[in-house]
């Protein structure tokens, strides 16, 4: 028997990683601080009427011009090796899968961000997500950026979350707005779980919550990061707001296994009532 797949789906910047990937390296080779880059990037996005998440991929494009750093798909994924995660994030999939696997869990792990899939492609935990869908840059013949291939933004990370749901390609666009019969969908909202922070996430977290699904909003421990979570828990947005420790004993790894096990029960539950179904269709009724 296949085993039941479960979709994790997860915001990058401050769900798993303790700031924003490009905060660590990035930003401070252009020689500016993380605070003021995002300030003079947003003000710049207001003034010329730009989404913020397209302004500042121009911006980091044009800074890095007037800098002298080469964006380079290469130089970019470097910075990958600079992201601190939050405690637990580095074996919290080996351990989940496991975890999964004894329950006849199938878990696969999805990334959708607002930041760089360049970057990302170079972290520690890339090798354990089966897709990646973030902004990403369009280069020229010299390998720098000229473009943003894709800016994903809150409806963005909607769009690919049905992708997830109906087992659709990264770049099958198309098909992500036809009708899909919900017993043709490959991994039913019922069974995706979404962990994000931030209000790119709201319009994600709300749908797989509408859905069936559980949504999760994670904190930064012991900071005031906590009150924006209890504020999506209190509006309805998620099911609920964890701190962003993901160590063995850890309240989220204690719920996202309470989760599993209910996952894995309906499933049996189902089994067994079809197994009885047919008893129904196969039994003749006495004259």
């Amino acid at each position: 028997m296949k085993r039941t797949k479960v979709a994790f789906v997860y915001d990058f910047d401050e769900t798993l990683s303790t700031t924003y990937m490009q905060d660590y390296f990035l930003i401070p080779e252009l020689g500016m601080k993380p605070d003021d880059f995002w300030h003079e990037a947003n003000a710049w996005s207001a003034k010329n009427g730009v989404d913020q998440v397209t302004g500042s991929m121009y911006y980091f494009k044009m800074m890095a011009e007037r800098k002298g750093l080469c964006l380079t798909k290469e130089n970019l994924a470097s910075c990958g090796a600079f992201v601190v995660f939050f405690k637990g994030v580095e074996d919290w999939f080996t351990r989940i899968n496991k975890y999964g696997r004894y329950l006849d869990l199938d878990i696969e792990h999805y990334i959708v961000s607002s930041g760089y899939e360049e970057i990302i492609e170079g972290c520690a935990i890339r090798p354990f997500f089966k897709e990646v869908y973030g902004c990403a840059f369009a280069y020229g013949e010299d390998g720098v950026p000229v473009w943003p291939a894709r800016a994903v933004n809150y409806s963005g990370k909607v769009q690919y979350l049905s992708k997830i749901n109906k087992g659709l390609g990264k770049y099958d666009d198309k098909a992500v707005n036809e009708y899909t019969p919900d017993d043709k969908r490959r991994i039913p909202y019922s069974r995706i779980i979404y962990f994000g922070d931030g209000s790119t996430d709201i319009p994600s977290m709300k749908m797989v919550k509408n859905h069936g699904g559980t949504a999760i909003a994670v904190y930064k421990p012991h900071s005031g990061a906590k009150n924006k979570a209890i504020k999506l828990l209190q509006d309805n947005r998620v099911n609920f707001a964890l701190a962003a420790d993901y160590r063995e004993g850890k309240e989220i790894d204690c719920v996202i296994k309470t989760i599993l096990n209910k996952i894995a029960t309906e499933r049996d539950l189902d089994i067994l009532k079809q197994r009885e179904d047919k008893k129904k269709q196969n039994t003749k009724c006495p004259i």
